[in-house]
């Protein structure tokens, strides 16, 4: 069998670089491009007529859904969707695209993504997936405009609510308070939160959720990282002025320089 042609394509450099040395690892695979934004995974998808792709869905202008819907032609490649959307969405790419990876990305889920691509390309000798595909993402859409409108009504939760974070997860919402949260960290628009040995995926931005949770209780350290500060057991100093947070499930997470001062009023 020949080399599956394939095109990764993802806006965070991390995922990509994880992509490119997992899927390079594959002997049946071929990256001939890797892409950074919609546009040019769209001109990639054209000129080159890839038999595979792995696209990102939240990418910033252009996203996952508006390349599916740019490409011109019904022969489309495959599609294994980047995601961390909730589990209606997965639902519904199962039945139109070959698979779908979560983020944070993991090897062998990337793996058994590409098998499911080579069994699909053995079965099906016509590969006019746009239509259905199309299909389940306008359907995807809708329902994720209906949420929004949903949780736009958050400022009519009881003031007893708007302090927890409300996560999707397989189709049940999990109420996780906000003082049970240990640390959290961020990719792009998805932030992975840590409570009690759990990890969470979320749509939304760390400048969002600091807007809700309690200044006192926790302090970014980094760019891309916020921490409960009740859940610090010990501090490391490090040379050039950061430092090393150890926490009580066991983490240790490093503070930039950046983000020393506000560390500081906590620990003196």
């Amino acid at each position: 069998m020949q080399k599956l042609r394939t095109v990764i394509v993802d806006d965070e450099p991390l995922s990509l670089d994880l992509l490119r040395a997992v899927l390079s690892e594959i002997s049946d695979i071929e990256i001939i491009s890797e892409c950074s934004n919609g546009k040019e995974a769209v001109e990639a998808a054209i000129s080159l007529q890839p038999e595979l792709l792995f696209l990102d869905i939240q990418m910033p202008g252009m996203n996952g859904f508006d390349v599916i819907r740019s490409l011109q032609t019904d022969i489309m490649p495959m599609v294994v969707f980047i995601t961390a959307y909730d589990q209606y969405a997965v639902d519904a790419f199962d039945l139109h695209a070959v698979d779908y990876v979560l983020k944070p990305l993991d090897s062998e889920r990337i793996a058994r993504s590409v098998d499911r691509a080579i069994d699909r390309l053995k079965n099906d000798v016509d590969r006019s997936f746009k239509s259905p595909l199309i299909g389940a993402i306008e359907e995807i859409s809708e329902r994720a405009s209906k949420e929004e409108v949903a949780d736009e009504s958050e400022s009519n939760l009881p003031d007893s609510m708007k302090r927890k974070l409300l996560v999707r997860d397989s189709g049940v919402v999990k109420v996780i308070p906000f003082d049970d949260i240990d640390w959290v960290d961020a990719a792009g628009d998805y932030m992975c939160v840590h409570a009690g040995g759990e990890t969470h995926v979320i749509r939304s931005t760390l400048r969002d959720l600091m807007t809700k949770l309690d200044d006192n209780l926790f302090v970014r350290i980094h760019r891309s990282t916020i921490v409960n500060v009740e859940r610090v057991v010990s501090v490391t100093p490090l040379q050039k002025g950061g430092s090393l947070l150890h926490l009580t499930q066991g983490e240790s997470l490093k503070v930039s320089r950046n983000y020393r001062d506000s560390i500081r009023k906590f620990f003196n």
